[in-house]
């Protein structure tokens, strides 16, 4: 899988998976475009990736706005003459009570979270059409579109909205050589790993909680051109989870 001089865009890469996203590409010899609404976080990624020999830049981002996406993917074009690869990774939760729940609170999630896929796909498309082998994009969905837990309305419709947008663009950019898919991880720790206990490893049939590498290993996966036969998938990457059978005995 080769990402020499690729250009790769990834949304709220100042942290968690975006950031492990990031980084992987950067040492995959990727040009990484870290976009993030926090300015401090994004451009700690990127002093990270130049610190460790990669090519990146900050882009500050708020992806609610269309105006801000474009103006992204204008830059990313104009450094690099090219998009290749989109990781839609940008997303927020807050999880209450349906009837505490604010509509201007839903709004902003399902904003953040579902609209802004539909929007930087749309505008890196519009890039990515003209190359000749097309490209990638990688929609961050979660096991939350298929499964919940009480109060997480919200973020689980943006989520299931994600899973379902795939397919669409999936269909739609098929013409332009653009690949849409998606991946839905289970627990992915992003803090300190150490502090997790025994059960919190043991109850998943892969023996762990997962990490923001797994999520990135499956993103170059799903990105390498020899895989473009993979398109309008959701991947899962929850270390069995939602495959597990959860009784009491």
């Amino acid at each position: 899988m080769d990402f020499l001089n690729k250009t790769v865009i990834v949304t709220g890469a100042g942290n968690g998976i975006g950031k492990g996203v990031a980084l992987l590409y950067a040492e995959k010899e990727a040009n990484v475009l870290v976009a993030d609404v926090d300015e401090k976080r994004g451009k700690q990624t990127v002093d990270l990736i130049q610190s460790k020999g990669g090519n990146a830049l900050f882009v500050k981002t708020d992806v609610r706005f269309e105006e801000e996406i474009v103006r992204l993917m204008e830059i990313a074009n104009l450094t690099f003459g090219r998009i290749d690869i989109l990781i839609n990774n940008a997303g927020i939760s807050a999880f209450k009570s349906p009837f505490e729940l604010s509509i201007d609170e839903w709004d902003n999630i399902i904003n953040t979270n579902l609209r802004s896929v539909f929007l930087a796909s749309r505008e890196a498309a519009k890039y990515m059409r003209n190359n000749k082998e097309g490209g990638s994009i990688v929609n961050i969905a979660s096991t939350r579109a298929i499964m919940s837990e009480p109060n997480s309305e919200a973020y689980a419709a943006s989520k299931g909205g994600i899973v379902a947008l795939t397919h669409a663009l999936a269909a739609s950019f098929s013409e332009d050589r653009i690949t849409v898919n998606a991946i839905s991880p289970g627990w992915i720790e992003t803090g300190d790993y150490s502090k997790l206990r025994d059960i919190d490893h043991e109850q998943h049939l892969s023996k762990r909680v997962g990490r923001p590498e797994d999520i990135a290993r499956a993103c170059l996966y799903l990105t390498a051109k020899e895989n473009n036969f993979v398109t309008g998938i959701n991947l899962i990457v929850d270390g069995g989870m939602t495959r597990k059978m959860i009784y009491e005995e």
